[in-house]
């Protein structure tokens, strides 16, 4: 099995939770005859691999074969040695501790796995790739008709075009912060289905996200604002983070970090820019007024937004608008996009 069936067939199971099987209520003799061969050549590719490469975590069957899947490429490249441990699962992606091998420099690092079905079907994603390029493999902007019209159409290859393309923006927006100064996980390598990248923590610990951990008085403030300067720089760099709160802001001897941007937003092409930015920075607020920090998120948001030479769309009640006139038709279809 190639590994790109390999993923079809997890994609097929991605309804397993921590690798036990879920069926449906309803299944069809021909849809479990084939989840049936599915299993069996999951189970098949994951002995295949195990001999390639051996590893310290010990995975569910079905996980097993699609970590190593994902992460083979990476090892022969010398770029992991060993994966120790699962440090986080999510609906998008699972984040894996890994030792690292003799291409980094630093003694551990976190691979981040993406769930191929979850990413194809993220929920009103035309919101974010709107005014976005979509990019292939290597980073490179998209431009072979054949491949557009197969996004378009939504073919089977067109959506693991959309998916490698979520994917790329991530690692290409990590590079781009990093090399910023922005307060992001230092990037190392890109395959298909995985990132590699800097982590955050201990060989004990993975670092905790922002909202499940007690701040202590003197160090509030410090931490607003530098998630505020992060913001500033995501800006300075045509990036808005789409989906910013204290859920993907890790916290760690005293410092943050932000992860999780396969939805950046470019402020300039995107017509929905302004009000995804605005609940970025609305997300951040709440948090730390919670934590004691006055602040009004709109006008903090205004400010950061207009000096960057960003102008802010006017919203309007729609009993005020008339559907005849051309400008306020486009302004409703505007604020529509941004819900």
């Amino acid at each position: 099995m190639t590994k790109n069936q390999l993923l079809q067939y997890f994609e097929e199971l991605d309804d397993l939770d921590e690798g036990t099987l879920s069926p449906p209520k309803r299944m069809t003799r021909k849809r479990e005859s084939k989840k049936i061969e599915a299993d069996a050549q999951l189970f098949v590719r994951a002995q295949e691999l195990s001999r390639e490469f051996k590893f310290t975590y010990k995975a569910a069957r079905f996980e097993e074969a699609w970590l190593l899947g994902s992460l083979v490429e990476i090892a022969e490249h010398q770029w992991i040695s060993d994966v120790l441990r699962k440090v986080k699962a999510g609906k998008e992606a699972s984040v894996y501790l890994c030792r690292s091998g003799s291409a980094v420099e630093a003694p551990l690092v976190a691979a981040k796995i993406y769930r191929p079905r979850t990413l194809r079907n993220l929920r009103n994603d035309h919101q974010y790739r709107s005014g976005r390029a979509d990019l292939d493999a290597g980073g490179n902007i998209i431009h072979n008709d054949g491949d557009l019209h197969a996004m378009r159409k939504r073919t089977n290859y067109g959506e693991e075009l959309r998916h490698q393309s979520w994917i790329a923006y991530e690692f290409q927006t990590l590079e781009l912060l990093h090399a910023g100064g922005a307060d992001v996980p230092k990037p190392y390598a890109m395959e298909k289905n995985a990132i590699l990248m800097e982590y955050i923590g201990d060989l004990d610990f993975a670092a905790p996200t922002l909202n499940s951990v007690s701040l202590d008085k003197d160090e509030v403030r410090p931490l607003f604002e530098r998630v505020i300067r992060n913001i500033d720089l995501l800006l300075s760099n045509d990036r808005i983070h789409g989906d910013l709160s204290a859920y993907n802001i890790l916290y760690w001897d005293g410092d943050i970090t932000l992860i999780d941007f396969p939805q950046v937003v470019p402020p300039a092409a995107n017509p929905a820019a302004w009000n995804i930015f605005l609940r970025d920075v609305t997300r951040v607020c709440q948090y730390f007024g919670s934590q004691g920090v006055k602040a009004n998120p709109r006008k903090l948001a205004s400010e950061l937004w207009t000096s960057h030479g960003h102008k802010i769309i006017r919203e309007a009640d729609p009993r005020y608008l008339d559907a005849e006139d051309k400008k306020d038709r486009r302004l409703w279809e505007q604020q529509g996009s941004a819900k």
